[in-house]
């Protein structure tokens, strides 16, 4: 058996749409239970961002764990990406409760706070991790959470460290790292 060898991905690459099946199958969710992953950290009522969305394997849980009255902010960098997650809503009939917002590159320019935000495998694909982080200090409601999953082949341990030196550096609080999410983790707060 040949051996792979997965090199660290460059920030700023992102995860094509093309490949949106791939991220959002049923087997995933044996291994990766949204609703098992999210249950601590998201209560009804609740404003919670699905950041880096892709096609919306984690924002149909998190809008049922909402409940009617909470509500889902899903961002995403691809418009056609924010299309399957809008399919998705009208199909599980959580529609009501998302709202969709196309981020930019350099950043992510929504202007509304969260109780909980997830940056599940994506922080390593932004052109500056560090700067997004920055900017979701200024996301977060007092007492809010931010739930990063980062995978495994593609941060290494180290960058995994360095990023957890930028987050204390930032003013965050690191509160745990939550096993069983699929990559290395780390939850945090304001």
């Amino acid at each position: 058996m040949e051996n792979i060898v997965v090199k660290e991905n460059k920030p700023g690459r992102i995860c094509p749409h093309q490949i949106a099946f791939m991220l959002d199958n049923p087997i995933r969710r044996i291994f990766q239970n949204p609703v098992k992953m999210l249950r601590p950290y998201i209560s009804e009522e609740d404003t919670a961002i699905d950041l880096g969305c892709g096609p919306g394997f984690f924002t149909i849980d998190m809008a049922k764990l909402v409940g009617p009255k909470g509500r889902v902010i899903a961002v995403d960098l691809q418009e056609k990406m924010l299309g399957h997650v809008r399919k998705k809503a009208i199909k599980h009939h959580v529609e009501e409760r998302i709202q969709f917002f196309k981020c930019e590159q350099e950043r992510v320019g929504l202007d509304q706070k969260a109780d909980f935000i997830l940056a599940y495998y994506m922080v390593h694909e932004t052109p500056s991790p560090r700067a997004l982080l920055a900017e979701l200090k200024t996301m977060l409601n007092k007492g809010g959470k931010i739930l990063i999953v980062e995978p495994k082949m593609h941060v290494t341990q180290k960058s995994f460290e360095e990023m957890i030196s930028d987050i204390r550096e930032l003013g965050f609080n690191v509160c745990n790292y939550p096993q069983k999410t699929g990559g290395r983790s780390v939850l945090i707060s304001g």
